[in-house]
C-alpha cells in the first residue's frame, strides 16, 4: 500500500514537472511529444499494470481532459480511483476517472480505418440470479475478439452508452453472438437504445465487486 502511494505520488510529480511542455506540444487533437506521454505510460505500470489514459476535448469549454481507466478489468478500480482522487489542480487540463456517457451518442467511429455503424449491432439485457448479462448480436462474430477493430468499436459504444465505470461494475457478463436474418423476430433490440432499457434495470441488480464495510 505505502509503495502504491509511492508510485501514485511519483506520476503526479512527474505530471506536474511536464504538463506544460505537453500542452504546448498538441496539434489539433493529438500531442507530439511521445517520449513524455510514454513516459506517463511507464509510471502508471508501476502503479498498476492495468491503467490507461486518453485525451479528450470538451465539447463545451473546449478544456483538455485527461481520462484514466482500468481496460475494463474491475480489480483495478480502485486504483483508477485513488489515482484521480490524488490528482492535483493544474490550470489547461482536468484529470477524470472513466469514459463517461457521451451526449449525443456517436453514429459511428472510425477504428483502424475501419467505418463502425452504431445502427449494424443489437443486443439482448436480461436478469439472471439477480446478474445482468449483456449479449451483442453482430454480423461474423470474429473468432478472436480482440483481433477484430468491431469488438473496439462496439467496447467505445458501451462506454458512450452507459459509461465504463457502469459497464465494468452493473454487467455481469458480456457475450457475442451472430446477428440473425430478423433480430426483431428474436426479441433483439438495436444496440442505440440500450441506454434506457440499461438505467430502467440497473438498480434492480447489486454492483460487481463494489463492498461498503
Amino acid at each position: 500500500m505505502m509503495q502504491s502511494r509511492k508510485n501514485i505520488e511519483d506520476f503526479w510529480t512527474h505530471v506536474e514537472h511536464t504538463i506544460d511542455q505537453l500542452l504546448t506540444s498538441r496539434s489539433e487533437n493529438q500531442f507530439d511529444a511521445d517520449a513524455l506521454l510514454s513516459g506517463y505510460r511507464e509510471t502508471l505500470q508501476k502503479i498498476d499494470r492495468n491503467l490507461t489514459f486518453h485525451f479528450e476535448k470538451d465539447a463545451e469549454d473546449g478544456a483538455i481532459e485527461m481520462i484514466f481507466g482500468c481496460d475494463g478489468y474491475p480489480e483495478s478500480i480502485h486504483s483508477v480511483l485513488s489515482l484521480v482522487g490524488a490528482a492535483p489542480s493544474l490550470a489547461g487540463i482536468q484529470f477524470k476517472a472513466f469514459n463517461h456517457r457521451y451526449d449525443p451518442i456517436p453514429s459511428h467511429i472510425n477504428v483502424a480505418d475501419e467505418i463502425c455503424e452504431l445502427n449494424d449491432y443489437w443486443y439482448s439485457l436480461r436478469t439472471i440470479d439477480n446478474k445482468l448479462h449483456l449479449a451483442v448480436y453482430m454480423h461474423d462474430v470474429p473468432k478472436v475478439l480482440e483481433m477484430d477493430p468491431r469488438t473496439e468499436a462496439v467496447m467505445i459504444f458501451l462506454d458512450a452508452l452507459i459509461g465504463e465505470y457502469e459497464l465494468m461494475t452493473r454487467i455481469w457478463s458480456l457475450d457475442w453472438i451472430e446477428l440473425p436474418v430478423d433480430p426483431v423476430d428474436y426479441g433483439l433490440s438495436p444496440l442505440s437504445e440500450l441506454r434506457d432499457c440499461f438505467d430502467g434495470m440497473k438498480h434492480g441488480v447489486e454492483p460487481i465487486g463494489i463492498k461498503i464495510h
